[in-house]
């Protein structure tokens, strides 16, 4: 639609949605809250929040800080939404290579390096390997040298007919595993990337002949296995997911550990052998 010009523009342009209450509403609409909710959990009137909403009032900076942290909008968005109401963004997005990151850095090499010799891995918002232990390429091995190629997409590495989807023997059931852990975090953040990674994770096979899971959503036990085929047998793998607690740097608050742990120990005895093979210290 194109915009209009100072000839057309309406007379109350005031009462028109500023982009600030723009991105509110979303955010607030995301979160599925009324405007009664929103304002109730925020201390504002529900006048003064629809106001804001359309433009006809704009928010103080502690407002704006108080709406945010009530919907918990991730740090990048909060970002975007202090400059749409006409504020400095407040939170710094380093890399984790900067000289500032140097003890956060430090900090996951350790938790990846101590959980050998299972594997562990750190990821970004995109799910892009971000840092690995030793363990993990032994397991990545022999897919296809473009999907190795960085930044490394874990999913679609993962799930890719020529990655390691042909060697999961669960592979129906870890994909909707994955994929309601995608859906969950496009609802949480609306990030538009992971959507049409999500598209794009459906569209490849579900299956490759020896998939030993009918349903995709059957399974027995506690916890949600990851069963993976080597050349000395079947890998028996849950996994834990770790975030820094309190972050203010949008890179940490976007970084996520994925700790797989054996669950027999057969799958421990077989991790315990390719480490020594390959000269991982157990």
């Amino acid at each position: 639609m194109p915009a209009m010009n100072a000839m057309t523009s309406p007379p109350h342009a005031a009462s028109t949605p500023s982009p600030f209450g723009e991105r509110l509403r979303h955010w607030r609409q995301r979160r599925r809250l009324s405007q009664l909710d929103l304002a109730h959990v925020a201390d504002v009137s529900t006048r003064h929040l629809s106001c804001v909403e359309t433009g006809r009032a704009s928010p103080s900076r502690d407002m704006v800080l108080r709406l945010v942290d009530r919907l918990e909008v991730p740090l990048r968005e909060r970002n975007a939404l202090l400059e749409a109401a006409g504020y400095a963004p407040m939170y710094r997005e380093r890399s984790l290579d900067a000289p500032d990151m140097a003890s956060a850095r430090a900090a996951v090499k350790r938790i990846l390096d101590c959980h050998e010799p299972w594997p562990a891995l750190a990821m970004d918002r995109h799910w892009n390997l971000v840092m690995a232990n030793r363990m993990v390429p032994l397991l990545i091995a022999g897919a296809a040298p473009a999907l190795l190629e960085g930044p490394i997409n874990v999913l679609r590495l993962s799930l890719h007919p020529e990655g390691l989807a042909p060697r999961i023997a669960n592979l129906r059931q870890w994909r909707e595993h994955l994929f309601e852990r995608l859906r969950q975090q496009i609802h949480l953040s609306g990030d538009t990337t992971l959507a049409t990674l999500l598209a794009e994770l459906q569209a490849y096979p579900d299956s490759f002949g020896h998939d030993a899971v009918a349903l995709p959503g059957e399974h027995h036990g506690v916890l949600m296995p990851f069963q993976f085929h080597t050349a000395h047998g079947v890998l028996n793998l849950v996994s834990t997911t770790t975030v820094f607690g309190s972050p203010v740097d949008i890179t940490l608050q976007e970084l996520a550990l994925e700790t797989f742990f054996p669950a027999d120990e057969a799958s421990a005895a077989l991790l315990r052998g390719h480490a020594a093979a390959d000269g991982v210290m157990v």
